[in-house]
């Protein structure tokens, strides 16, 4: 694996999961830490895992309907920016938008959507580098 995963949560919600280079573990400062490393290392270890965690409430309307259609998108698929934009009769520039604004990558799987023609598209606001290296990484996992 080629990076390591950060979680920012209080006791009840989850508040940011983030990408971080690879680094030694960090011992869960909560229970709820504790029980997202775990389904965190359950997903790495098996894409099939599905994720039960708290979500604080975030984002725009439209963020919130973004990454309702993406956590849709089943494990081993993909679906395009322009996909997820014409079920929700916007933009596919405005799909882009909200996907970089994910707090929760991984348990909401920005990384399953693609640009038109299957190509990566962004992930995380890069278009270039370690993010779209991690990217690349899930999408192997998931045999996408």
């Amino acid at each position: 694996m080629t990076f390591s995963l950060g979680v920012c949560c209080d006791e009840q919600e989850i508040h940011h999961l983030a990408f971080l280079p690879p680094t030694d573990e960090v011992a869960p400062q909560n229970a709820l830490a504790a029980e997202a490393a775990r389904q965190l290392c359950a997903y790495l270890a098996d894409a099939e895992f599905l994720f039960v965690l708290p979500l604080r409430p975030a984002g725009t309307p439209f963020q919130r309907r973004v990454w309702q259609q993406i956590a849709a998108i089943p494990t081993h698929h993909t679906r395009s920016y322009g996909e997820i934009a014409q079920a929700l009769h916007n933009a596919p520039r405005a799909v882009g938008q909200a996907c970089a604004a994910n707090p929760y990558p991984v348990v909401v799987p920005c990384h399953r959507v693609l640009a038109a023609g299957g190509g990566l598209g962004g992930f995380a606001r890069q278009t270039d580098g370690f993010l779209l290296n991690v990217k690349r990484w899930l999408l192997a996992h998931e045999g996408c």
